[in-house]
């Protein structure tokens, strides 16, 4: 091993510049052995270790797709800043690195760039559009602004079959463009490997197993992408596919039990399939340290409350602690009227529900939370440097500082499709596992403004109105959620003759798969028209009905 292989530090980075400040031939010769921790088998994962992709993400839209494509392939990832030390992710035992598009320039200052491990590591690499930008511009080869920019679909020729990437792949096959800079000059020691009519280097490789790709193989728009994806797992970094709901059930619960020891723990149950799972999960691990709360905010749809403890009760056979805060966050809300401060707010008062509810049961060290994937990826945006924060999740970025719990969240890195898997496997009554998603802020995050019990009433009524008449319509199953709006908006309507002076009511439904985008549903026309007749007619305060026909993005599900 080189001096310079021994040098080198895996939180480095390396901008090669296209001058030839640094020789790649030299480059290529830096350390193959990672500084840092051993990968850690997991307890659980009996004689295999979990094999996980990093993404390394430069703030692209799709970059959650790369990773719900990898995650439907059997495979774990994580995606991560670009300026991730190794220490972080050493423990995950990479198998290979994915770096996301993006909607910088390489050539630009304080451009984000893939740090030295992902070279030094000796790892399979796979660049993504401006993750294939950034494999040119660091290893040596050249990235100019293209003569417009390339959007939409392309044809796609292969110029050699011989890369396993290709295993499967036609000859000839539409991909989905999405960038304005191309490579012009290939890096040493690469070769071009496919091309279109506006991309002659479309896919370039080289022998160390490092692969960029202009087009984006995981939008739906590229039919063989995923294939793609999977020869890359598969074929050049080596995967199994043992990323299985059987083998997350193990895992999660070897770990609760590492983790959690001899301690106790509260569970704030919602009702949801999240809560539900956790709850599971946790009881599976520890028994009867766990002790579920379900506070009812008064926040809740009509019926909630009742049914969800009736649930809980003859299905999870856990212990359970009931309390009616209903007037008290009524109260803390009084006067609040911005979206992040009603989260907050809510937030914080359940935190101090549960201190004093742990506080009859002795000493308690771990609060544990539904928190998903997108949870995170919304609420914190140190995430991904280049991603914005959305908005706050009262379960994320909504608690208080100085909570003395910690903090238990197994599904902090799922998505909700394979939280419904795991409910499924352990068990959970199908009626719990296919609930539709409910915020944990509740109603007060679908009333715009201020929230009182007047508008909680007319919600709670014009809510149950929507649920009844899509669940008659058979559609329940096929939406992500469905549910009514109250704004702040009044209009002038006329009724049995009589000027009204009343409410607005929003309806949303929306599609999705993962609520990182999501699509308006085409409800048909006579359903919108019975529940807009049937708001209007038995909910008193409300004259006017619309319907909301915004995909997200631009917007989000909820109005708050």
């Amino acid at each position: 091993m080189s001096q310079q292989s021994r040098d080198i530090e895996p939180s480095d980075t390396y901008r090669v510049s296209t001058s030839g400040d640094l020789e790649v031939s030299t480059y290529l010769e830096i350390s193959r052995e990672i500084k840092g921790e051993q990968p850690l088998v997991s307890s659980a994962a009996g004689p295999q270790q979990q094999e996980t992709i990093i993404i390394i993400d430069f703030g692209s839209q799709y970059s959650l797709l790369i990773a719900r494509r990898v995650r439907e392939l059997n495979v774990y990832c994580e995606l991560i800043s670009h300026d991730t030390p190794w220490e972080k992710i050493s423990h995950l035992n990479p198998m290979g690195f994915i770096l996301s598009g993006g909607p910088g320039s390489v050539y630009s200052q304080d451009a984000p760039l893939a740090p030295a491990y992902v070279y030094s590591s000796r790892l399979p690499v796979l660049g993504i559009c401006y993750g294939q930008q950034v494999l040119a511009y660091q290893l040596g080869g050249k990235v100019e602004p293209g003569n417009a920019r390339e959007y939409g679909h392309s044809q796609l020729n292969l110029s050699t079959k011989e890369s396993s990437l290709f295993t499967g792949i036609p000859e000839s096959s539409p991909v989905w463009m999405s960038h304005g800079d191309k490579v012009v000059e290939l890096p040493p020691g690469f070769s071009a490997m496919a091309y279109t009519e506006n991309s002659p280097m479309a896919v370039m490789g080289n022998k160390e197993n490092f692969f960029g790709l202009q087009f984006h193989p995981e939008v739906a728009h590229t039919p063989y992408g995923k294939a793609i994806l999977k020869n890359f797992i598969y074929n050049i970094c080596g995967c199994h596919g043992n990323w299985t709901t059987g083998n997350f059930i193990q895992e999660s619960i070897a770990r609760i039990r590492e983790e959690v020891g001899d301690g106790k723990v509260i569970n704030a149950l919602s009702g949801g399939v999240d809560s539900s799972v956790v709850a599971t999960l946790i009881h599976r691990a520890i028994g009867d340290q766990l002790t579920c709360i379900f506070v009812n905010n008064g926040l809740l749809r009509r019926q909630e409350g009742e049914r969800t403890l009736k649930v809980f009760q003859q299905n999870l056979g856990m212990r359970i602690n009931y309390v009616d805060a209903s007037q008290r966050f009524l109260d803390s809300l009084k006067c609040i009227t911005d979206p992040e401060t009603k989260r907050k707010t809510i937030g914080g008062e359940f935190i101090n529900i549960f201190e004093e509810e742990a506080s009859k049961l002795g000493k308690v060290d771990f609060l544990a939370q539904g928190t998903l994937y997108p949870d995170v990826i919304e609420s914190v945006s140190s995430v991904s440097k280049a991603s914005a924060k959305i908005k706050t999740h009262h379960n994320v970025g909504g608690l208080p500082t100085n909570m003395t719990f910690k903090l238990l969240e197994p599904l902090r890195f799922l998505f909700k499709d394979e939280v419904r898997k795991v409910g499924l496997e352990l068990g959970l009554p199908e009626e719990m596992v296919w609930r539709q998603p409910f915020p944990g802020p509740g109603l007060a995050i679908r009333i715009i403004g201020e929230v009182t019990k007047e508008k909680l009433d007319i919600l709670r009524s014009a809510d149950w109105i929507v649920m009844n008449e899509i669940k008659k319509a058979k559609l329940y199953g096929e939406l992500w959620q469905s549910f009514a709006i109250l704004t702040d908006v009044k209009s002038v309507g006329v009724m049995g003759d009589y000027r009204t002076y009343g409410y607005l009511v929003a309806l949303r439904a929306v599609t999705s798969i993962d609520a990182m985008t999501a699509d308006w549903a085409r409800l048909p026309y006579d359903l919108l028209a019975t529940i807009s007749n049937r708001i209007v007619n038995e909910v008193d305060g409300v004259n006017r009905v619309v319907y909301d026909i915004t995909s997200k993005p631009p917007g989000t599900i909820e109005w708050e």
